[in-house]
């Protein structure tokens, strides 16, 4: 027996007393008597450039991401501060080249992440793998938050992140399951006299509201002197839809230390978070005069988050060379109701247990280097989705699985400077799935899962001149099958019921190839771009008799091109288009349309400008972001191809800096009629979540 989910879920609670105690412990005069920090004068550095690559980088014999024979954007703090995140963390990748990220605003149900065409509408970026801490965040077989391989970034802050790699295309053997398109390598910051304390509060139109507490220090322990971050978020927004509140309360408190070589550091991170959605609106209801901040049905959605995690670090005190290792613990509990009419919901749970450990070695022999290293994940609980009516649990259940997956993998990573220009690259990753699946609707399908995908990648950076690098790579990627394809739940229905359908279906893998380069054409002006082929030769697919099977082929072409030029010493712009030239199925299910559902087009671009000005500082940004040309199918069969609204987004953003203290003040203009980043096709229209035209907010931060 299931629980029954509260018709009306709570408020999200305040700080609880343990977590005050930890406030006090870690702010207490004995915690942090052995550094005596002074108050910071603030100033506001760097550029909206982010760690630009220069020439030559790849060439360099390193484990870090950017040495990859990859296209990689590095986002480091500087870049972070002086970005707009406001409501949804998923801005921090705003800047990126041909990336769209962001929340669905339908409460905490998961990040977005869509690149080279992968992740369509509504898949919350289950085609990138994402890593923070070494600790991969997409959760296979999501019931509670949309589908298979979501990512839940909601409990992360800009004021914990340290820096953030993004790597175009499967070229890295480090990341394993979801790596498609891709992956997102994301590092929490330490504590220590390098990461000043800070408070801050901050408003936005439509009742956002939110406070955070930065607490860092360093203090002795016996012999050993240990640095403390502690982060404390309180976020209340009331949403610009009617019935869209989000009310969430996070902690993440991180101790490190170095002894012996290496470099340790502990995490634990709280969340917890309540919602309602206000769902979904017709684009033709829209058209019509609907007010574009009602709620679908006039019935919200709901649902609520709670998630507990550990994680433990060790890597190498100086240099890379040598020993990494990941562990890591979490209770992860969601919940979430999607308005289907009136009257009914369907809700998503998921009520999970996750453990896992990352072990690798770095090793050097003069020109070359080589990482060897295995991983596991244990991912233990229940799944299922049920029908609710008049917010009331019934009998009716579209799945319901106990989960019991267990993931483990071997890979290595070589590198070889055969010339000081040219560096060769290539890896070969072993994945391995264990799973068994306890069926409760359809017993007969309960089934065991034994398979395992090889994904080779080889590739070479050459420096062609000191201004001009070229690099290619080709590799492979994949994504595990979700238990629904593995074990069917057939027709919406009771538990216990007769029949089920089990398909033994392969890991989906894609094979991706690359060509790009660096130049540096004169003095901090950097162009980069690349072009892509990316054939999928497993895409998992339905069938009539409710089974699932590999078939056919999806293939995406297309190039990103970018441009940085710093002006001077204060001033810097920036400017990027991603196209995608061919985003298809090769041989689509009947009565479906050929193309996907991704952004043909965007483009992006900015300036930003600093002076000094009472003493102070001002850092002044302007950002602009269009996409277009997204396809969607309508009618019934679903073969009508329309196309979404034109979405363009302009951000402006002040900032001065003064002594201690730094207040920001921020616009961001839609100025499009029923332009949505979120929308999707169904039979009778665009369904789409409409965004405010205008929204203004303001930040204060106090350090000390």
């Amino acid at each position: 027996m299931h629980p029954s989910i509260p018709v009306t879920l709570p408020r999200a609670l305040p700080l609880s007393p343990s977590m005050l105690a930890v406030l006090v412990l870690a702010a207490s005069p004995s915690a942090r008597a052995q550094t005596d920090i002074a108050l910071p004068t603030v100033t506001v550095q760097g550029t909206n450039e982010a760690d630009t690559r220069q020439p030559g980088d790849r060439a360099e014999l390193s484990i870090r991401p950017t040495a990859l024979p990859a296209t990689v954007q590095h986002i480091g703090e500087t870049d972070i501060a002086n970005t707009t995140v406001g409501r949804d963390i998923s801005n921090v990748f705003r800047r990126v080249p041909g990336v769209l990220a962001n929340n669905i605003d339908q409460g905490e149900t998961g990040n977005g992440f869509r690149m080279r065409g992968f992740a369509t509408q509504g898949t919350h970026g289950a085609d990138t793998a994402v890593y923070v801490d070494g600790v991969p965040q997409n959760i296979p077989s999501s019931q509670g938050g949309a589908g298979h391989g979501p990512v839940f970034l909601e409990w992360l802050n800009p004021e914990l992140i340290g820096g953030i790699d993004v790597v175009k295309g499967p070229v890295s053997a480090l990341y394993g399951d979801q790596n498609r398109a891709g992956a997102v390598d994301i590092r929490t910051r330490d504590g220590g006299p390098a990461t000043p304390s800070s408070i801050s509060v901050g408003a936005e139109r439509y009742g956002l509201k939110r406070t955070t507490l930065v607490l860092s220090n360093r203090f002795a322990a016996g012999v050993a002197e240990i640095d403390s971050l502690l982060v404390a978020d309180i976020y209340r927004n009331d949403g610009y839809r009617y019935a869209s509140r989000t009310d969430r309360d996070s902690l993440s408190w991180k101790l490190s230390t170095q002894r012996d070589g290496g470099r340790y550091s502990l995490r634990l991170t709280r969340y917890v978070a309540d919602f309602e959605a206000a769902g979904y609106l017709l684009l033709p209801d829209l058209q019509r005069g609907l007010d574009p901040r009602s709620t679908q049905a006039n019935n919200p959605g709901f649902g609520a988050a709670r998630r507990t995690s550990l994680v433990f670090n060790r890597a190498p005190a100086e240099g890379e060379a040598g020993w990494y290792a990941t562990a890591y613990a979490e209770s992860f509990d969601r919940q979430r109701a999607i308005t289907s009419n009136a009257t009914q919901h369907t809700v998503g749970v998921d009520d999970r247990d996750i453990y896992g450990a990352r072990l690798f070695h770095n090793l050097r022999f003069g020109d070359a280097g080589l990482v060897l290293g295995t991983e596991l994940r244990k991912d233990r609980g229940d799944a299922y989705r049920r029908i609710f009516t008049n917010r009331l649990p019934t009998a009716n259940y579209v799945n319901d699985q106990g989960l019991d997956l267990l993931t483990y993998g071997l890979f290595a990573q070589g590198q070889w400077k055969a010339t000081r220009d040219l560096k060769l690259s290539a890896g070969l990753r072993y994945d391995r799935f264990d799973y068994d699946i306890q069926n409760l609707k359809l017993p007969a399908a309960s089934t065991g899962y034994r398979k395992g995908v090889f994904t080779p990648k080889v590739g070479a950076s050459w420096t062609v001149l000191p201004q001009l690098e070229l690099f290619a790579n080709v590799a492979e990627g994949m994504r595990s099958p979700a238990a629904e394809q593995i074990s069917s739940s057939g027709a919406t229905g009771p538990l216990g019921a007769a029949g089920g359908v089990v398909s033994q279906v392969k890991p989906s893998k894609v094979r991706s190839y690359d060509l790009g380069f660096t130049a540096r054409p004169a003095q901090d002006w950097t162009v980069s771009g690349a072009a892509y082929y990316i054939l999928n030769s497993d895409e998992i697919v339905g069938q009539a008799d409710g089974s699932f099977r590999s078939v056919g082929d999806t293939t995406r072409k297309g190039f990103e091109l970018e441009t940085r030029w710093r002006l001077a010493g204060a001033s810097s712009v920036y400017a990027s288009v991603g196209r995608i030239l061919e985003a298809k199925a090769n041989n689509p299910a009947p009565n479906t349309g050929a193309r996907l559902s991704i952004p043909a087009t965007q483009l992006k671009g900015g300036a930003q400008h600093r002076f000094a000005l009472g003493g102070g500082q001002v850092t002044l940004n302007a950002d602009a972001y269009l996409i277009s040309d997204i396809p969607y199918y309508v009618g019934t069969p679903a073969t009508q191809e329309r196309t979404m609204p034109l979405y363009t987004r302009y951000d402006l953003r002040g900032t001065y800096a003064w002594k201690s203290a730094e207040l920001s003040l921020y616009a961001v203009f839609q100025p499009h009629r029923f332009g949505s980043e979120i929308a999707y096709g169904s039979a009778a229209g665009l369904m789409l979540s409409p965004v405010p035209r205008t929204t203004v907010g303001a930040s204060l931060r106090y350090f000390f």
